[in-house]
């Protein structure tokens, strides 16, 4: 991009959908988070910048609104629609988009885009090594091919995000209601694992997994300077990381995904870091990204000496929690995940009545967003490599 992306908090978006107003106290829990609110307008911005090569702005927001309609999230699918009137597309493709089948589109290239958009938002565990490799056949290139996963699995994020804030900001529009009693956490359903001990059960594991994509990476010896510097920021491993080395086909985005994702899951204060982690194996367990609940769950382990809440997730994520917040947490993030259009005010009194505040809930609601865009990275461009038996 010609000019690096600056944030301006009175044009974010997600605030002027969700209608955030500067003095509640959703808005004021949001913006303590400012690193998170900046890099999530820094990706929308990213991601819809006309000048971006590969993929047609037109593309783009049929993507973004077949993404919006399907999930579904009306207010974005509105604001995608919105724009979409402003571009070229084709008054047949917007329909189909609008409400129509991915084989309806106009060409074979848009045809492919738009199922493998639906298989990442309706399964994204369907997203396999032939459904990647249908969008080079259709003539989408490797670069084009990292823009559209990262857009699909960012409007995954968007979508959850600007959900829950509607589910904190409904519940804050009803003052003075009463907390409720929490509920007993169910009886474990695994028995207890010693920290340290392998788990493994329904193909999931917390051991140490490697990961390898299915299309050409970028070769570090001869990348550009501002690949390079997207690299060094994003990871202390990344200039030997398949998954980072295939994203910085599109550096940009990549810088503003990986600015994100580090303010949400290591940001000072909030929710613990062993809670975030938590929502994020529960997040990927659902999901069924095999690669992010082993990460997730060794940092889990680390960070709370223990891991008997990880073979509960692993064995069963709707019934795990050794306590009632556990629970609590477990349940909040398999909704988000599964049903993000469900989510409303009596989802987040449910994490306040076990003890989480304003600023709590909202970093769960960004650990377990973030990992419907990480999980379907991971999903959908490479695969899990196992240690050897």
């Amino acid at each position: 991009m010609a000019e690096p992306i600056t944030y301006n908090v009175a044009a974010d978006l997600v605030d002027r959908l969700v209608a955030l107003a500067p003095d509640s106290k959703t808005y004021a829990a949001r913006h303590q988070r400012e690193k998170v609110a900046a890099a999530t307008q820094g990706s929308y911005d990213a991601l819809f910048d006309p000048a971006l090569p590969g993929l047609s702005l037109a593309e783009r927001l049929l993507v973004a609104l077949y993404a919006s309609r399907i999930t579904p999230s009306p207010l974005l699918a509105a604001h995608y629609r919105k724009r979409l009137a402003e571009t070229d597309a084709a008054p047949t493709d917007i329909a189909v988009a609008e409400s129509g089948k991915p084989a309806e589109a106009s060409s074979p290239r848009l045809a492919a885009i738009l199922e493998y958009t639906r298989k990442l938002i309706e399964k994204p565990v369907e997203g396999d090594e032939a459904a990647l490799k249908t969008l080079p056949a259709a003539g989408v290139s490797t670069p084009a091919v990292v823009t559209l996963s990262q857009l699909i699995a960012f409007l995954s994020y968007q979508v959850r995000l600007v959900a829950g804030l509607q589910a904190m900001q409904a519940l804050e529009s009803q003052p003075g209601r009463a907390a409720g009693t929490p509920p007993a956490p169910f009886p474990p359903n695994t028995a207890a694992t010693a920290p340290g001990a392998a788990i493994k059960n329904h193909g999931f594991t917390n051991e140490s997994l490697e990961w390898k994509a299915w299309l050409d990476v970028v070769n570090v010896e001869t990348a550009t300077p501002e690949q390079i510097a997207v690299l060094e920021e994003s990871h202390p491993k990344a200039k030997v990381s398949d998954y980072y080395l295939f994203l910085v086909h599109q550096p940009e985005i990549l810088r503003q995904r990986s600015t994100a994702f580090n303010a949400i899951m290591y940001a000072p204060g909030g929710l613990s870091r062993a809670e975030r982690e938590l929502g994020a194996t529960v997040v990927s367990r659902v999901n069924g990204c095999v690669y992010c609940a082993s990460v997730h769950a060794q940092r889990f382990e680390q960070l709370a000496k223990r891991n008997d809440v990880i073979a509960q997730v692993f064995e069963d994520p709707a019934t795990a929690g050794t306590t009632a917040r556990e629970l609590a947490i477990g349940k909040f993030s398999i909704q988000i995940t599964d049903a993000p259009a469900t989510v409303n005010a009596d989802s987040i009194q449910a994490l306040k009545d076990v003890g989480l505040n304003e600023g709590e809930v909202l970093d769960l609601l960004h650990s377990d967003a973030i990992f419907a865009w990480a999980n379907r990275l991971m999903l959908n461009l490479g695969e899990p490599v196992f240690p050897k038996a």
